[in-house]
C-alpha cells in the first residue's frame, strides 16, 4: 500500500520549473549591464581618439602653385605664397615665403626662410659683411646657398618638397635639408 501511496504523492508534485531568478540576481544583472553600457560610452570615444590617427592613410601632401619655372635663376629669390589650412572647423590662410633657385645641375629647390637657431627670418645678401650667404638679422646665423649652417645655427635650413608641373613650381611640405653637406 505504501507503494501506491508513493506513486500517488509523486503525481501531485508540481512540475519541475526552471530555477527562478531571485530579486537580488535581477538587480545585480541590471545594474551590471547599465554600468557596462555607461563605461562603454566613456571608453569607446577614448579608444577611437587614440586609434583613429593610425587608421588614416598618409596622403602625398598638398602642393601650392608658387611661380613659373622660367622666372627661376641660379641666384636665390624670395617668393611668397598662400597656404589654405583647415583646422577642425576653422579655415585660415597662412602667408609663407620660400627662397627658390636652380642648382648647378639645373634642378630647382626651395629653402625655408626660418632660421634654425631661434626661428627668425633669414635673408639672402642682406648683410654686406657676408656676401652670397643667407644671414639671420636676429643673432647672426649664416648659411650657404644650399642652406648649410656656417655659424650660430645648429642645423641647416629646411627645404620644401618641390614638384614641377606644366612649367610651374609647386611647393609641398617642409622636410629636413638633404643638400647641405
Amino acid at each position: 500500500m505504501s507503494n501506491q501511496h508513493d506513486q500517488h504523492e509523486s503525481s501531485h508534485r508540481p512540475p519541475n520549473r526552471r530555477k527562478e531568478m531571485s530579486r537580488r540576481q535581477f538587480l545585480t544583472y541590471t545594474l551590471g549591464g547599465a554600468t557596462a553600457y555607461m563605461a562603454g560610452g566613456v571608453v569607446l570615444p577614448m579608444l577611437r581618439f587614440a586609434v583613429d590617427p593610425v587608421l588614416h592613410k598618409k596622403t602625398e601632401g598638398n602642393y601650392v602653385k608658387v611661380v613659373e619655372v622660367s622666372k627661376i635663376t641660379d641666384e636665390p629669390q624670395e617668393f611668397s605664397f598662400e597656404l589654405h589650412q583647415q583646422d577642425g572647423w576653422y579655415a585660415s590662410t597662412a602667408s609663407l615665403t620660400a627662397w627658390i633657385r636652380k642648382d648647378e645641375s639645373g634642378k630647382i629647390y626651395a629653402l625655408s626662410p626660418i632660421c634654425k637657431h631661434l626661428g627668425c627670418t633669414v635673408g639672402w645678401n642682406n648683410d654686406k659683411g657676408f656676401p652670397n650667404e643667407y644671414h639671420c638679422p636676429c643673432h647672426g646665423a649664416q648659411y650657404t646657398k644650399e642652406g648649410k649652417n656656417l655659424a650660430v645655427a645648429p642645423k641647416p635650413l629646411d627645404e620644401y618638397k618641390v614638384k614641377i608641373d606644366k612649367d610651374w613650381v609647386y611647393l609641398g611640405d617642409i622636410v629636413p635639408n638633404t643638400r647641405a653637406k
